[in-house]
């Protein structure tokens, strides 16, 4: 399936590709040595013998590398420890504590 590229922000083309499975926003992925996380993914139909098919998606990203304490959880990533009651349980931010981590630092994360 053709999947556009696009940055967060200026919607700028960054690639086209062909991806059998494109990623849900949230999940981070490579592509030619660079680090993605999908923010929003839009698909695009076109109008074939009266019925729609889907013809493209384009994922918009936004250059990051998956943190090292990103794991995955339930159903996606999570940054930190997410037994942890004030981890936010998202990709984007860690928890309302100390939300740049580490989880260890925080007087409030027991192992």
């Amino acid at each position: 399936m053709l999947v556009e590229i696009r940055q967060t922000g200026s919607e700028q083309l960054l690639d086209r590709v062909e991806l059998d499975e494109p990623p849900s926003p949230g999940r981070w992925f490579l592509h030619d040595d660079d680090s993605f996380l999908v923010m929003q993914r839009r698909h695009r139909y076109r109008l074939h013998s009266g019925s729609y098919q889907l013809s493209s998606v384009v994922l918009v990203v936004k250059p990051q590398k998956r943190p090292d304490d990103a794991r995955w959880f339930q159903h996606g990533w999570v940054i930190g420890d997410p037994a942890c009651r004030f981890n936010a349980r998202s990709p984007l931010m860690r928890c309302a504590v100390i939300p740049e981590g580490p989880c260890e630092r925080c007087s409030h994360w027991s192992a």
